[in-house]
């Protein structure tokens, strides 16, 4: 049988101090070891599922089939050898390293095992204390949800011969690993900087990611027309109540990486993914799709579509009833009118609004890229006038002036009204018009309004992360925070790599709650996740003050100044719109609590 490639976790175990302790007294040592072995390890490995890929005098390569099962194995291991250890001296007992990891691996036909899943474990085995076991963090991310750990960060670890740093985790031992999910106030989160993500639970409903489609056309400038269409789907999709879509930001974050569906599926917590590819030549799209089951990697449905670019709407549609069909999923009667019911019928007015949405989510943000995405979501309502998705796209392009001042325009925010109203009127049933409309509102203070904006978009799409957000950021500024909490947790499950702001926003409504322990937790999460971020340092500081944590709160201030010495807390929440007094004096008292100026 030839070999083949497969994602496997794997421990890499070896006996501290080997060659010391058969040095002193072979025979002994090994004879102690067999009984371990016997006694101890290979049913321990047994009952955990484990395989046995090979073992020498002093270590094992053992094989799992998941992480959870590995670390489980591992911890009762490394608490058994503390039991038996204890009362023996020191330089006679024998303590494990271990190290976990799980990733590709290629399983030759004698079932041995290599390949970097095997080099990495074995390069983390090395760098573990005596009696300890790391992990990398793809192997942590699989169980941290499931086990209850006691673990220590270790940072960006470089491990030897592995070309790339591996962030490294150290494993309590001493204490049993529970099973269940842990649920604490404030869920750690990654971002797409992070890398791999925690993994979800499965939603009741069926649910779905859809992958950014790979550009195949020869020009990469059409790198925005594969990623629109790919938006436009993951929109009609997101319409349905009936299915749980994940947000573009998430989706998006395994553009240009090769994943596995199933460590796909694991990380956002959903039951099938939509990949595919997009060539356009001239007036002619060529698009495949597949939609794949996450759990077996097998395939749901699968199409190739030859098209003339007049008929790319139509793909669309194709596209979505298809999914819905394969993943039965009841569309309601109204749904499938509300699908296209914003559409333009002018492809060039489309073009242009991909254009500018691609700007307009991009990372890049400043003048002169505010003045291109406003010169092209102008031409596309020249082109036609009652196409409602390019005047929310400017009421939120002016909104970004507003807040950057790089126009330095007085009516910044009215001309966002302005494009927001429009955008209403000409597409009474889309979603980003709505939200658009939200977002202006906020700013505009008009909070009663801004809020039955959110709604009616959430309405018009129940999976609209964003306007979640949105939605609970309004009940914070409203003087609710903990009507708050469960809008801005949803748009975490639904939008996970775009945590990090919504982790702010959970931080300042368990603030405004008088919840300051969580608030703390959720700004050092944010911190973690956008280490230079003025704002949630001083919601933190305000956190600690109100905690008594009089030296913590100081050091935090003082790394704000480090990052934006210009900074004021009145300048900050002079720009915030709490209807509430009170709800801006109890940050500022946080921080008189620490005595820091305000």
């Amino acid at each position: 049988m030839s070999a083949h490639r497969k994602l496997a976790a794997i421990l890499v175990a070896d006996v501290v101090g080997y060659s010391r302790l058969a040095g002193a007294d072979e025979d002994r040592t090994l004879a102690r070891l067999r009984a371990l072995r016997s006694d101890l390890i290979d049913p321990t490995i047994a009952v955990h599922n484990g395989r046995v890929v090979k073992s020498t005098g002093d270590g094992a390569l053992v094989e799992f089939r998941s992480a959870v099962d590995a670390v489980r194995c591992a911890i009762e291991v490394q608490n058994a050898m503390l039991e038996r250890n204890a009362g023996v001296p020191p330089d006679r007992r024998i303590e494990f390293r271990i190290g976990i990891h799980i990733g590709d691996v290629v399983e030759e036909s004698d079932g041995d095992l290599m390949g970097d899943g095997v080099n990495i474990a074995a390069r983390l085995e090395g760098v573990a204390a005596p009696g300890n076991i790391c992990l990398s963090e793809d192997a942590y991310r699989q169980v941290r949800a499931r086990l209850d750990l006691s673990v220590s960060d270790l940072g960006n670890t470089q491990l030897k011969n592995i070309a790339e740093p591996i962030r490294v985790y150290s494993v309590e031992v001493g204490v049993p690993a529970k099973s269940g999910i842990v649920a604490p106030q404030v869920a750690r989160t990654q971002s797409a900087a992070d890398g791999p993500i925690a993994p979800k639970e499965l939603p009741d409903t069926p649910s779905i990611a859809v992958l950014p489609f790979t550009n195949l056309s020869c020009d990469p400038e059409q790198e925005y027309f594969s990623d629109g269409i790919t938006e436009d789907i993951i929109t009609d999709l997101s319409k349905i109540a009936g299915l749980m879509v994940v947000a573009r930001n998430s989706s998006f974050a395994y553009k240009n990486r090769s994943s596995d569906i199933r460590v796909v599926g694991l990380e956002l917590g959903v039951a099938s993914v939509l990949e595919g590819s997009i060539r356009r030549a001239g007036n002619r799209v060529r698009i495949t799709a597949q939609l794949i089951d996450a759990a077996t990697g097998g395939h749901l449905w699968a199409e190739r579509y030859d098209r003339d670019l007049a008929d790319i709407f139509e793909f669309q549609d194709e596209v979505t009833l298809q999914i819905v069909e394969a993943l039965k999923v009841k569309l309601r009667p109204t749904e499938k009118a509300i699908l296209a019911s914003s559409r333009t019928s002018n492809i060039e007015a489309h073009d242009c609004f991909l254009r500018g949405r691609e700007l307009l989510l991009g990372v890049n943000k400043n003048r002169e890229i505010f003045d291109r995405i406003v010169t092209i979501l102008r031409r596309a309502i020249e082109l036609d006038p009652d196409f409602a998705q390019p005047y929310a796209g400017l009421a939120m392009a002016h909104c970004l002036d507003f807040q950057n001042h790089w126009t330095e325009s007085s009516d910044a925010l009215d001309l966002a009204g302005h494009f927001a109203n429009q955008a209403v009127d000409k597409g009474p049933t889309e979603p980003y018009a709505h939200y658009a409309a939200a977002v202006v509102e906020t700013w505009k203070r008009n909070l009663v309004k801004a809020k039955s904006e959110a709604e009616t978009a959430l309405a018009l799409n129940p999976n609209y992360a964003l306007a979640y957000g949105t939605r609970g950021l309004i009940e914070v500024y409203l003087g609710h925070p903990l009507a708050a909490i469960p809008f801005i947790e949803r748009a975490i499950r639904l939008d996970p790599v775009f945590a990090q702001q919504y982790t702010h926003f959970l931080g300042s409504a368990y603030l405004g709650a008088d919840q300051y322990d969580a608030a703390a937790a959720a700004f050092r999460e944010r911190i973690r996740l956008v280490p230079r971020t003025d704002l949630s340092r001083a919601l933190l500081a305000s956190a600690l003050g109100h905690l008594g944590e009089t030296d913590e709160a100081r050091r935090v201030w003082r790394e704000l100044m480090e990052i934006n010495p210009r900074y004021t807390l009145a300048g900050h929440l002079g720009r915030l719109p709490f209807q509430n007094q009170a709800d801006l004096e109890k940050i500022r008292e946080g921080l008189a609590k620490a005595e820091l100026p305000d």
